[in-house]
């Protein structure tokens, strides 16, 4: 099975320790961080999803747990 780059993007992420949560309400994608990320995961975050454009950087967010799951 192939895995495209914003998953790979999110699981790492999340492996690094990222907290971040996706809130998908009719599809609009926004972002809400409760707790603080490890370092890693903010680092990770910062250089190679922040810099996205906003279409990219939603494609990722749809891969983080979403705050329905918590």
């Amino acid at each position: 099975m192939q895995t495209t780059r914003s998953k790979e993007l999110a699981e790492e992420y999340l492996r690094l320790g990222g907290k971040r949560l996706a809130k998908i309400d009719d599809n609009i994608v926004k972002i809400r961080h409760w707790e603080d990320d490890t370092p890693e995961a903010e680092a990770f975050w910062q250089k190679h999803i922040e810099p996205l454009d906003d279409k990219r950087r939603v494609e990722v967010v749809t891969h983080l747990p979403t705050i329905n799951d918590r």
